[in-house]
């Protein structure tokens, strides 16, 4: 069987790594740590979160990066809150924004609003000017619940993109075969997806490129700038500024990076497979 590898131009025992920067549009802060590692690091890709205060600003500062949409159906923060942009009564909380919580908005969303809000999303990024590259889902709500992947998956089809998926070792725990559901529907994905728990990646990006499989691997990040914004709205404020310094001042990252024989690619190859493929 030809490798995801082979088809998109390499031999099929390299190894590629998608290195994206998450939470886009969340923060002033975030808008500059991304771009910042997108500009001037080793990061190759980042999602934009829509929903969120500050994804507008980062509409009017892009330009030209490879950059999907983060999917967002939750705001998990305690003090800063942001919500959809249909304006759907079930994908709100008493708080007036998104769910705090994935089982909250499992128990709580109704199907049809969550795919209205998830194509408004896209579309939107679109309007703002972004060539969008791929996408994936903000604490994986639309990945770990099968009706929910179903509207994750008809997005990836309708829209002609990729998708950030879990590694195949995690379809037994989650409880179906997501990985083979995509695939059957031509749907391009990363052979390996390394997670994180939280925020923070830089030993989990050290450990990755220690041993690091052939094929397509996507590691990701959360950088951002430190500023008092940063700090006030969110308690994991120095794991993202780590983060930012692991992609784009941190010289090892990139030392590990050539020790490793890694190609740096962005999920733009993947979309260009999947739609050759359509």
């Amino acid at each position: 069987m030809t490798t995801l590898a082979e088809r998109l131009g390499h031999a099929p025992d390299a190894r590629l790594v998608i290195l994206n920067c998450d939470d886009l549009g969340l923060s002033q802060a975030s808008n500059s740590g991304t771009y910042e590692a997108l500009r001037q690091g080793v990061a190759t890709s980042a999602t934009l979160m829509v929903p969120c205060p500050w994804a507008r600003e980062a509409a009017a500062s892009y330009m030209g990066e490879d950059i999907g949409v983060h999917l967002t159906l939750n705001a998990e923060l305690e003090r800063y809150r942001w919500g959809p942009s249909t304006h759907s009564p079930s994908l709100l909380d008493g708080d007036g924004g998104f769910p705090r919580t994935l089982e909250d908005l499992w128990d709580h969303a109704d199907l049809d609003e969550v795919r209205r809000e998830c194509r408004a999303q896209i579309e939107r990024a679109i309007l703002w000017g972004f060539d969008v590259s791929h996408l994936d889902s903000h604490m994986g709500a639309l990945q770990l619940r099968p009706e929910f992947f179903d509207v994750y998956l008809d997005m990836a089809v309708e829209f002609g993109l990729p998708v950030r998926l879990s590694g195949a070792s995690t379809e037994r725990t989650i409880g179906f075969p997501f990985r083979r559901l995509a695939a059957e529907e031509g749907v391009v994905f990363p052979d390996h997806f390394v997670y994180v728990n939280g925020v923070g990646s830089r030993r989990h990006i050290e450990k990755a490129l220690f041993d690091l499989a052939p094929g397509v691997t996507e590691l990701y990040v959360h950088p951002a700038a430190d500023t008092p914004e940063l700090r006030a709205l969110t308690p994991d404020w120095a794991a993202r500024v780590d983060d930012l310094h692991v992609v784009c001042h941190d010289s090892q990252t990139r030392a590990m990076l050539e020790r490793s024989g890694v190609t740096l690619i962005g999920y733009r190859e993947l979309r260009e497979l999947q739609r050759a493929g359509a």
